[in-house]
């Protein structure tokens, strides 16, 4: 019987499997791998902040936000993360105040995406313009905070000048009342219910003879139709008719006849006479 490895050795080799896996890609392998590792340990630090990276990762934020709310470390951020991907914004913020390192990077790029959200968009700009500055040039960080920034400018400009530009492009006589217009309401949406199709009433149609299952060269109500008794041997068939010799009737029972005609040619003297002597 093979020994049982002990525990270091198990997890060793789980984790080699695991860095592997995450290195290719293979995200729900490895969480597969982080559920072993956690049945060998369910105290395992490592393997729980794995897990919940790999949750974030594959967009699975509800079980990404149970692993930070349950763990015994500091995941306030991570839950944070979590709450802005589920759209709890207000519970985001109220987090990310309570926490110590505020000024980190992480911290600072979250702050600035719930503020975008949230409609404060000179805050984002800020935030954007500082992250900016403290970045590298050439890095996928700068990249990105450069399309968030003239996101964020884009909606400031239209605020401050860009809808008096919209409106001169209304009609006048639209402009000179838009003043005492209510505010625009959420118009609900009409579901219009399609009645059920009523049964068919009419009587239904005959099919049609596929052409495929008829013999070739048949036109169907114009071909006559085959014999009905063909498959009865010639001498049941109602058209058969005794053979006759050359110069009379055969004699004896001839083969299809009725006791009936078998009589009447017996009476005519068909019926198994001598024959005639030779002449000389």
């Amino acid at each position: 019987m093979k020994a049982d490895l002990p525990l270091p050795v198990k997890q060793k080799k789980l984790y080699s499997s695991l860095t592997s896996q995450i290195d290719n890609g293979h995200f729900k392998n490895a969480v597969k791998t982080t559920d072993k590792l956690l049945r060998l340990d369910p105290e395992d630090s490592l393997a729980q902040k794995t897990r919940l990276w790999l949750f974030l990762q594959t967009e699975l934020y509800q079980q990404a936000l149970d692993i930070a709310t349950s763990s015994k470390d500091d995941l306030k951020f991570e839950q944070a993360y979590a709450l802005y991907r589920l759209q709890r914004e207000a519970e985001a913020v109220k987090l990310l105040e309570s926490l110590e390192d505020g000024e980190s990077r992480g911290v600072l790029h979250l702050q600035a995406q719930l503020s975008y959200r949230c409609g404060q968009y000179q805050t984002a700009l800020d935030l954007y313009n500082d992250l900016l500055d403290t970045s590298q040039p050439n890095s996928e960080e700068h990249t990105d905070i450069q399309t968030n920034l003239a996101s964020t400018q884009s909606q400031l400009d239209f605020i401050s000048s860009g809808f008096r530009a919209s409106l001169s492009k209304l009609p006048r006589t639209l402009t000179d009342r838009i003043e005492d217009l209510p505010p625009p309401s959420l118009v609900p949406i009409q579901v219009t219910k399609v009645p059920a199709a009523e049964p068919d009433t009419e009587a239904p149609k005959v099919k049609s003879v596929r052409k495929s299952r008829l013999p070739k060269g048949v036109v169907v109500g114009q071909t006559p139709l085959p014999d009905p008794e063909r498959w009865l041997k010639k001498s049941e068939r109602s058209s058969f008719q005794a053979p006759r010799g050359k110069k009379g009737r055969g004699g004896g029972a001839s083969q299809g006849l009725t006791p009936v005609e078998q009589a009447a040619l017996s009476a005519s003297g068909g019926g198994g006479g001598k024959k005639g002597k030779k002449r000389k």
